[in-house]
């Protein structure tokens, strides 16, 4: 947090030091992008990460889609579009926020996308992609479930409110990845009270929290909760 003194902020702790949330997704020798954070040239330089096949965006606020642009030193690597999935009604918003890129220009440098509107779940890369609707405030966001033949995982990122139906499609899973803003109640983000009341009712094998804000220091959170329930930390890697 800018400006701020506090446990958190000053810690010595790396786990500590949160950038905006994304996740890289890798599989049968693809990756996934889930939200160009503001962050992400950084996060994509501490990475190495030097080719992209698909972008998948949950919503268009800022810290999830403000790094779109900085997708062109791929393009210009590959010398391909990078195919971009979202809804109708994100779509409409990134439309608007990067209009140059969707524009004709003539112009060469602009980012290279191919949207794809997401309407019911679809095959990308051998893996079952299932989009499903939370509830950010009044904002609805596009959460994710991904399945092999094997394994099955969500994403769920930005909510104050899981739906009825989207819970039923998120059972049974190997692990969830799941929005904890704070201890305290919050207008549009799950607090940790509530997070952890979705994992118990969810019963995943194994839950991961992000989008932390410096309410939680990584050490501290991690032994309050269960064992099957961790802090996510920036360039945690896991295989599932």
């Amino acid at each position: 947090m800018i400006g701020c003194k506090c446990e958190t902020c000053i810690s010595n702790d790396e786990r500590d030091r949160r950038l905006r949330s994304s996740i890289l997704i890798e599989h049968n020798d693809s990756r996934i992008i889930v939200d160009t954070s503001t962050d992400f040239r950084q996060q994509a330089l501490r990475l190495g990460l030097d080719g992209v096949d698909a972008i998948f965006i949950t919503h268009c606020h800022a810290d999830h889609v403000f790094g779109l642009d900085d997708i062109r030193p791929i393009n210009f690597r590959t010398g391909k579009a990078i195919c971009c999935f979202a809804s109708t009604r994100t779509w409409k918003d990134v439309r608007q926020v990067f209009s140059y890129i969707f524009r004709p220009s003539g112009y060469p440098g602009l980012p290279q996308l191919v949207p794809h509107t997401m309407e019911g779940a679809f095959t990308l890369f051998g893996m079952t992609i299932q989009p499903l609707e939370v509830t950010h405030g009044r904002l609805p966001v596009t959460a994710f479930r991904i399945s092999t033949e094997e394994k099955s995982w969500a994403y769920v990122i930005d909510c104050n409110l899981i739906p009825e139906e989207t819970l039923t499609e998120l059972m049974d899973l190997d692990l969830l990845i799941i929005d904890a803003l704070r201890y305290r109640e919050h207008p549009t983000h799950l607090n940790l009270e509530k997070t952890l009341k979705y994992i118990e009712q969810l019963k995943p094998k194994q839950a991961l929290l992000t989008h932390m804000s410096h309410d939680f220091r990584h050490e501290l959170l991690s032994s309050q909760l269960p064992e099957n329930i961790s802090p996510a930390f920036d360039g945690l890697q896991l295989e599932v």
